[in-house]
């Protein structure tokens, strides 16, 4: 990281990051949330000023969302997926995690290589809320936000000292624990959390029909364990500066079912998939009407995955070139970078804000004897400005432009040999009206042109021989279009917030695997690469509103409409998403300290192919709680109560019924 440095920050003006915090207390980590515009919000809500919803801390634990992926699938417009590689993918109004990156503190944590993130491995324990900002976002997330972004925002302590633990159990011999502590003194606080979950497996629906890979019952080779610690100090010498250094550790192991179909089938295990990080960030004020804020951070992506013959998985696969050849592949991937931002109310009516930023990938492919057979290097850099106008009290006008540039630093490969490429850059442009119908109600229209660099996969990988490489691959590009309404329009139920937007993107120069001559599948014969040729459109509908609508009764719930299109080839079907996804909840107080809460949850069919097609489905899940004491919640229920089989990819099924059984302490 030292090295670094110095490449890191030739001089920088920058642009804020500051607002909102979790709903009961101040018990968000505010340097960590990223606002366009700097209007504090309330608290644990997405700041009014971009277009985009937030999970808090109450509601992943009233819904039992125990990872990231899972507290994300009860917003509108975001959809669960899975893959072959048992990880769970988020889907934002179309787009994937390459294009929608995801965050720490406003801090970048989607592996180098790839640009993706397994969503299950990310826990939720020690999160005070996540921000998911759709289209228009703030330019301080940097390059690579083409469709938004997802930012998890971690807690600080509001006490002199405080704490909280978990403990439960599910099917599948699923165990669970966790604990969190914070002290807060008048110069400084800390906050430390850990958090433990193992698993054997999953149940499958008593309706899954046994094949040839797949027995039922608990799912094969699906065991998991993860672990994650987190410690967060801060220095608060004033009222207006504040010092915080953050560490992160994950251990995660698991295996990787195989799939229920007749081809494709892997017997792949993971012995490790760790993350380590160290993140510093700072605000401080300079002067009356200037703040300067920085960032700091260095991530460490650990991760082997082993091929094996058969499903016994004790005989390593050993064909192919490099890390096949001895049945493991081993990936080392490191990000280190930072930002620094300037907010300035100089002028009257504006807050202005300038950002630099820069970010150095690097990916290492070692097999197992140790020898290093793919390195490549990136650095990217970004400046950008926004700035928010008054127009009058009750109108806002939101500016912004950003410049990025990704240039590659090292390529080296045992079967590829090239020089480097030039550097590659795209250019990002905004513009946000907001309107303040009233003090609780507020309409908005966002126009955002946004961009994506290729990652170190699109342009490098030969995938095992099947793909021809494309160094000088260009970024995507989108048009994203949004009109939305968010606040409590009605008097009669003050509480019961409400919100709703009609959006559409498109997308240009997508990056899409072509055949560079004649074929029908991807092979040494028929090779195919990856080029900017597709052109999609996404347009659609959310409407969302939670609230009580009598004292003992809870109600909410959302809905999202896409209409997906592939522009470039319209017979090429638009996979993995559907056009339709509704969930909505119900909680029952029948006394005090006592709920009842069902949900439930329906997809529509999504296509796998252009073919091909998942069913649809509906979840009914079940939950009674119990609070004998203000600081002790008990908690029993089922997922998928109905025993539904369900797939969110191909030859890939999801549990069945599950119970679990959980409690709380908080002090």
């Amino acid at each position: 990281m030292i090295r670094a440095v110095p490449r890191l920050f030739p001089l920088a003006l920058a642009c804020a990051a500051a607002l909102p915090a979790a709903r009961a207390a101040d018990e968000s980590f505010t340097l960590g949330t990223i606002s366009v515009t700097g209007k504090r919000a309330q608290l644990g809500a997405m700041p009014s000023d971009q277009a985009g919803s937030t999970v808090t801390r109450q509601d992943m634990q009233q819904f039992n969302r125990g990872t990231v992926g899972e507290a994300l699938a009860l917003l509108p417009g975001v959809t669960l997926s899975t893959n072959s590689r048992n990880e769970s993918l988020v889907y934002v109004r179309g787009f994937d995690a390459r294009q929608v990156p995801l965050f720490i503190d406003g801090v970048p944590v989607y592996v180098p290589y790839d640009g993706y993130v397994d969503f299950a491995r990310f826990g939720t324990y020690d999160l005070a809320a996540i921000q998911v900002a759709k289209g228009f976002s703030s330019i301080a997330y940097g390059p690579n936000a083409l469709g938004g972004a997802i930012n998890l925002v971690s807690r600080k302590p509001t006490r002199a000292f405080e704490g909280d633990s978990l403990v439960g159990a599910a099917a599948g011999g699923d165990r669970r624990a966790g604990v969190n502590l914070g002290m807060r003194q008048a110069l400084w606080y800390a906050q430390a959390g850990f958090s433990y979950r193992e698993a054997d497996g999953f149940r499958l629906s008593s309706d899954f029909v046994p094949t040839a890979t797949e027995d039922g019952g608990l799912r094969n080779n699906a065991d998991r364990r993860d672990r994650k610690l987190s410690f967060k100090l801060g220095l608060t010498p004033n009222a207006q500066d504040e010092y915080v250094l953050s560490y992160y550790k994950q251990d995660g192991e698991k295996g990787q079912p195989p799939t229920t179909g007749t081809s494709g089938v892997r017997y792949w295990r993971w012995p490790y998939w760790d993350k380590e990080s160290l993140y510093f960030v700072s605000s401080t004020a300079v002067g009356a009407v200037e703040t300067l804020k920085l960032r700091l951070y260095h991530d460490r992506f650990n991760n082997e995955v082993d091929s094996f013959t058969d499903a016994s998985y004790s005989t390593l696969k050993k064909s192919g070139q490099g890390s096949v050849a001895t049945g493991r592949s081993i990936y080392h991937d490191r990000s280190t970078g930072g930002a620094i931002e300037l907010e300035s109310r100089r002028l009257t009516d504006h807050l202005l804000r300038v950002v630099l930023q820069q970010k150095l990938d690097q990916h290492r492919e070692v097999d197992g004897n140790a020898l290093v057979n793919t390195r490549y290097e990136d650095m990217l850099s970004s400046i950008g400005a926004e700035d928010l106008i008054t127009l009058v009290p009750t109108w806002q006008l939101s500016l912004g432009a950003a410049r990025h540039r990704l240039r590659p630093d090292s390529v080296f490969g045992l079967s590829s040999s090239y020089a480097l490429p030039p550097p590659s850059s795209a250019t990002n442009l905004q513009a946000g009206l907001f309107h303040d119908l009233s003090p609780v109600n507020r309409v908005y229209l966002t126009l955002a042109r946004k961009t994506r660099l290729p990652t170190l996969k699109d342009r490098y990988s030969q995938r095992l021989g099947n793909y021809v490489e494309n160094p000088a691959l260009g970024p995507e590009t989108s048009l994203n279009a949004e009109f939305g309404f968010q606040g409590r329009p009605s008097a009669a139920l003050p509480d019961l917030t409400v919100e709703a937007a009609v959006f559409q993107s498109r997308a240009d120069d997508k990056i899409q695997s072509v055949f560079i001559g004649a074929g029908t599948s991807c092979g040494p014969a028929t090779p195919c690469q990856m080029r900017n040729v597709g052109k999609a459109r996404v347009r659609g509908l959310e409407l969302g509103a939670r609230g009580p609508v009598l004292p003992w009764l809870e109600v909410g719930g959302n809905l999202t409409l896409l209409d997906q299109k592939n522009a470039s080839n319209p017979d090429t079907r638009m996979t993995g998403v559907p056009d339709r996804k509704f969930f909505g909840y119900a909680v029952f107080r029948p006394a005090e300290g006592v709920s009842l809460q069902a949900t439930l949850e329906h997809n529509s069919r999504r296509w796998v192919n252009n073919t091909a097609t998942l069913a649809g489905f509906t979840l009914l899940g079940l939950k009674a709680g119990w609070k004998p004491l203000p600081s002790i919640a008990l908690e029993a229920g089922l997922e998928n109560a109905l025993d539904k089989n369900v797939e969110l990819d191909a030859g890939y099924p999801a549990p069945g019924r599950t119970w679990f059984a959980q409690a709380r302490y908080a002090f």
